[in-house]
C-alpha cells in the first residue's frame, strides 16, 4: 500500500513538509469537487437521454441503418417483433452470394440492439465479411394478448422471407440468438428446421435447473420466491402486462458491488474520459421494455422453474412437440465461465438432457459445438469488442466449416496465431479448433445432480400449488382493483426507473449543474493518480468493492444452504408427490418408434452403399478416415479441402458437398473396416495419374494444418497402400492420349480468352449506369474492384471438369 503513495519525490515529500502536504490536498479537493459536478453532469445528461429515449415508439439501439422488411402487427396472431435489413455501410459492400446472417435480439427487460450497437459487434463482424445481414427486433409494448407461441411463429415466418429473399443459395441463414433469444430461436427451428442454417446461441439458458453449487445463485431465484405466484401477482398490478424493470433488478442484484457503487465510481474517477462510453451503455441498459402478462408466466412455469424445454416435455397449442432433437442445423453453444446469469451447465445442460451418451448425438444426425471463455461476463459474450473481434469473427468466418462438420459433439478453442508454431500457415490472427467430446466429458462441465433434480422438481410442484392458491384467493381481489392508470404510475415508480428521472432536467434541483460544469470543463484542474489523497481514494474504494462482494457471497452461500436445506427435506418431497417412483424428476425423452425405424432403415440403405461412388466419396471418405484418430482438427483442413474439391467438381455446392461428408461419416460409422477396403473399388475407372493426383490431393489437405497425431499418420499409411493398390491395376494413360488431352485443354482455354476478351469489350461500350442487382454497395463508382466478381483459382494442375453421374455409378468422377 505504501509503494504507490511514494511513487513520485512530491508525493514522498508531501509526507515531510506540511506546507506540500496541504498543497496536495487542496489540489485534490478541488479536483474532488469537480469530478463530482462533471459526475452529476454525466448523470444528468444520462436522466435526459432516458427520458428521450422511452418516450419513442422504438427503443432500439442498433448503431446502423436498416429498413423494415416485415412488421409482425400485419402477421396473425400479430406480435410486436419485426424483421430489419441492415443497410451496409459506404465501403463494405454485402455479397447476395454469400449466406445471409441473422441476429435475434433478447426480450429480457431491456431494448432491442444490443447485437449491433456499436461496430465492433455480430453484427458489424458480419458486413465486414460481406454477408447480406438481417435483424430480428422487438417494441417496447406488446400486442394485447401476445403469447409466446406466436412470437415463435412470428420468427418462423420472418426466417421463411429471408430464405425467399435468397431462394437461389443453397446455404440456409446462419442465426444468433443471444440471451433469452437463444432459447425462442431453438424452439422455432425444432417446429421448422429447414429454414435454418447453423445456429449460435450467445449466453443462452436451455436446462435451468442445471448448475455448479456456489457458482449458480440465479437458480435458486423461483424456489426462494415459493414459485412463479410473485411473477402473476406482478403482471396482475401490470394490468396484465409485467415491467421488464423487474428483470434487470434481479440481473443487478447478482453484482451489487459493480451495481451499487463501481460503475459509478469508475465514472467519477475518469470522468473526463469515460462519460461517452457510459452514456451509450445506459442508453440500452435503462431502455426497459414491458412483457405481456401471459409471455412472463409461461416462461416462467415451463422454462425457469419448470425445466421442460430441454427435456422435450413441451407441446404447442395445436399438437407439435417442441424437441430440439428437430434440429439438423450444428448448433454453436458460446457461454463463458464467468457469467452468474447463464453459467456453462445451464448453456450446455439440455445436451445432457436429450442425450444418454454420444451415440444418441450421432443417431440424431446432430452437430452440437461449445466453446466456453474463461473470463468474460454475461453481457460480454455479445457486447464486448474483443470478443466480436476474437470469438464471434472465427465463427462467422468458418460457418461453412461448421455446417459440413460431421455429426457429433466437439468443443472448439480460439487461439492466437502468433502463440502457434506454425503461424506461417494461419491465414488470420486467430484460429478455430475442434477437438471432439464425448457426453461423459462433457459432464465436467455439466456437472448433473440426482438430489438437486429432486429438489428442483419439488419447487416446481410446490409452485404450481402456490401459483392455484393464489389464483383462487388473492388475484381476482387484485384485479379488480388494478387499473391502467395505477399499472402507469407502478412503472413510473420502480427504482430502476426513478433514479433516472430524478438526475434529469425535470428535477428543478439539477438546474444549476449544466452551467457549473459548463465552467469547470473550460477551467478544468485535473490531478494525476499518483497524488497521496487520490491514491488513498482508490484504496477506500476497492475496500468497498470488497466489502460489498464479501456480502454477496454470505447472501448467495445462505440463500444456496437455505434451499438446499428445504426443498432437499423427505417429507416435503413426499407431500408434493415426488415420494413415489411414477415420476421421474428429470425425464430423458425417448427415441420415438418412427426414428429409430428412420435410423434402422438409413442403417440398411448405408450398408448397400459401402462400395457405391467414385472419386470424390474416395477423398472424402479417406480424409474422414485419417482425421477420425486425429485429437483436433481445424480449418485450415476445411479450406484446403473446399479448394481441392472446387478443382475436381467447381459446380459442387456447398449444400451436396455437406450430404456427401456426412453420407461418407456414416458409412465409415456403420462399418469401418468394410468402408476402408471399399477404397480401390471406389476407384475403378480412374487412370493410375488421376488416382495419383487424388492421393496427392489428400495429403496436401492433411499436411495444411501441420503435423499429424502418430494414429493419423498411420491411418493415412493404410490409405496410402489402398490407393497404390489402386494404381496398380488402374490402366496407364498413352503419350498420345496425353497429348491430346493438353491440346484440348490448350483449345478450351483459348477459346475462354477470347469469350472474356469479347464481353470485355461489351462491357467497356455499356456504361454502367446503376448498381448491379448482385451487390448492395453504397458507392460503387468509388471502388471498382470492390464490384468484381472473385474468380476461384485453381490450386494445381486442374483436368477436365467431368458431370456427375447418377448414384450408384462406379467410376462416374
Amino acid at each position: 500500500m505504501t509503494l504507490p503513495i511514494l511513487s513520485t519525490p512530491d508525493d514522498a515529500l508531501s509526507l515531510v513538509d506540511p506546507f506540500g502536504f496541504g498543497r496536495a490536498a487542496g489540489r485534490y479537493w478541488l479536483d474532488a469537487f469537480e469530478r463530482s459536478v462533471l459526475f452529476l453532469d454525466v448523470m444528468r445528461q444520462r436522466g435526459n437521454q432516458y427520458l428521450e429515449h422511452i418516450e419513442q415508439t422504438n427503443l432500439s439501439v442498433l448503431g446502423f441503418d436498416s429498413e423494415v422488411l416485415m412488421d409482425g402487427r400485419d402477421l396473425s396472431p400479430p406480435v410486436n417483433y419485426e424483421l430489419l435489413r441492415i443497410l451496409p455501410p459506404a465501403g463494405q459492400p454485402t455479397d447476395l452470394q454469400m449466406r445471409p446472417f441473422v441476429v435475434v435480439d433478447p426480450r429480457a427487460g431491456h431494448g432491442p440492439g444490443i447485437g449491433g450497437f456499436k461496430p465492433d459487434s455480430e453484427i458489424g463482424v458480419a458486413l465486414r465479411a460481406g454477408h447480406p445481414c438481417y435483424f430480428i427486433g422487438f417494441l417496447p409494448y406488446p400486442v394485447p394478448g401476445q403469447q409466446v407461441e406466436d412470437v415463435v411463429e412470428a420468427e418462423i415466418a420472418f426466417l421463411r422471407h429471408i430464405n425467399e429473399r435468397h431462394a437461389e443459395l443453397s446455404e440456409k441463414p446462419m442465426v444468433v440468438g443471444n440471451c433469452q433469444a437463444g432459447w425462442q430461436l431453438m424452439m422455432a427451428a425444432s417446429l421448422e428446421p429447414d429454414l435454418f442454417g447453423p445456429i449460435l446461441t450467445a449466453g443462452a439458458p436451455l436446462s435451468y435447473w442445471a448448475g455448479e453449487r456456489g457458482r449458480a445463485p440465479m437458480r435458486y431465484s423461483g424456489g426462494m420466491a415459493g414459485g412463479s405466484w410473485v411473477t402473476s401477482l406482478l403482471s396482475d398490478l401490470g394490468n396484465g402486462q409485467f415491467d421488464g424493470a423487474w428483470l434487470v433488478q434481479n440481473f443487478e442484484n447478482l453484482n451489487p458491488a459493480n451495481t451499487f457503487w463501481a460503475k459509478q465510481y469508475r465514472l467519477y474517477s475518469q470522468v473526463d474520459t469515460e462519460a461517452e462510453r457510459y452514456l451509450e451503455f445506459e442508453r440500452w441498459w435503462g431502455g426497459h421494455v414491458v412483457l405481456g402478462g401471459d409471455e412472463i408466466q409461461y416462461i416462467v412455469d415451463n422454462l425457469f422453474i419448470g425445466n421442460r424445454l430441454s427435456t422435450a416435455q413441451l407441446v404447442t397449442s395445436d399438437g407439435r412437440r417442441i424437441d430440439l432433437r428437430n434440429l439438423r442445423s450444428p448448433v454453436v453453444v458460446f457461454c463463458s465461465q464467468g457469467d452468474d446469469i447463464t453459467p456453462p451447465p445451464q448453456a450446455l445442460g439440455w445436451v445432457r438432457d436429450l442425450y444418454e451418451e454420444s451415440d444418441d448425438i450421432l443417431a440424431n444426425e446432430q452437430t452440437i459445438v461449445y466453446c466456453i471463455h474463461d473470463t468474460t461476463g454475461h453481457l460480454g459474450i455479445f457486447v464486448s469488442g474483443s470478443v466480436s473481434r476474437k470469438e464471434h469473427t472465427e465463427f462467422t468466418a468458418n460457418m461453412d466449416y461448421i455446417d459440413v462438420l460431421p455429426p457429433g459433439l466437439y468443443e472448439t478453442t480460439v487461439t492466437e496465431a502468433e502463440e502457434r508454431d506454425d503461424s506461417e500457415l494461419i491465414e488470420r490472427d486467430y484460429l478455430l479448433e475442434f477437438t471432439p467430446r464425448s457426453v461423459e466429458e462433457l459432464d465436467e462441465v455439466v456437472k448433473p445432480s440426482l438430489e438437486d433434480d429432486t429438489r428442483f422438481a419439488t419447487v416446481a410442484r410446490v409452485s404450481e400449488i402456490n401459483l392455484g392458491l393464489y389464483r383462487l384467493f388473492v388475484q381476482p381481489w387484485v384485479r379488480a382493483m388494478a387499473t391502467p392508470e395505477s399499472a402507469h404510475w407502478m412503472r413510473r415508480l420502480h427504482p430502476s426507473r426513478l433514479g433516472y428521472r430524478l438526475l434529469s432536467d425535470r428535477n428543478p434541483l439539477m438546474a444549476s449543474i449544466p452551467v457549473l460544469a459548463e465552467r469547470i470543463r473550460a477551467d478544468r484542474h485535473s490531478l494525476e493518480k499518483a497524488n497521496l489523497f487520490r491514491v488513498l481514494e482508490t484504496i477506500a474504494s476497492d475496500q468497498i468493492t470488497r466489502g460489498l462482494n464479501a456480502w454477496r457471497d454470505l447472501r448467495d452461500g445462505s440463500v444456496e444452504r437455505l434451499f438446499l436445506d428445504i426443498y432437499g427435506q423427505p417429507l416435503l418431497q413426499a407431500l408434493v408427490g415426488l415420494g413415489g417412483d411414477a415420476h421421474v424428476h428429470r425425464r430423458r425423452p425417448g427415441a420415438e418408434p418412427e426414428h429409430r425405424r428412420f435410423v434402422e432403415r438409413r442403417r440398411a440403405e448405408l450398408a448397400e452403399r459401402i462400395a457405391e461412388g467414385g472419386s470424390h466419396e474416395a477423398i472424402i471418405r479417406a480424409l474422414i478416415y485419417v482425421l477420425g484418430g486425429a485429437p483436433s482438427t481445424d480449418e485450415r483442413n476445411f479450406k484446403r479441402l473446399r479448394a481441392s474439391y472446387a478443382e475436381l467438381e467447381p459446380q459442387l455446392s456447398l449444400a451436396d458437398f455437406k450430404c456427401l461428408m456426412r453420407e461418407q461419416f456414416f458409412i465409415l460409422k456403420l462399418d469401418r473396416e468394410a468402408a476402408i477396403e471399399a477404397l480401390p473399388r471406389l476407384l475403378d475407372g480412374q487412370g493410375a495419374e488421376q488416382i495419383a493426383a487424388h492421393l496427392e490431393h489428400i495429403e496436401h489437405v492433411l499436411s495444411a494444418s501441420g503435423e499429424l497425431s502418430d494414429s493419423s499418420v498411420k491411418r493415412l499409411e493404410q490409405v496410402r497402400e489402398l490407393f497404390e493398390r489402386a494404381i496398380d491395376h488402374a490402366p496407364r494413360i498413352e503419350a498420345e492420349s496425353r497429348a491430346e488431352a493438353e491440346a484440348w485443354l490448350g483449345e478450351q482455354a483459348h477459346a475462354q480468352r477470347l469469350a472474356f476478351s469479347e464481353l470485355e469489350e461489351v462491357m467497356e461500350a455499356q456504361a454502367p449506369s446503376k448498381v448491379s442487382p448482385r451487390s448492395e454497395a453504397a458507392e460503387p463508382e468509388a471502388n471498382p474492384e470492390a464490384a468484381k466478381p472473385e474468380v476461384a483459382k485453381p490450386v494445381g494442375k486442374q483436368a477436365p471438369s467431368r458431370r456427375r453421374k447418377p448414384k450408384g455409378g462406379k467410376g462416374s468422377r
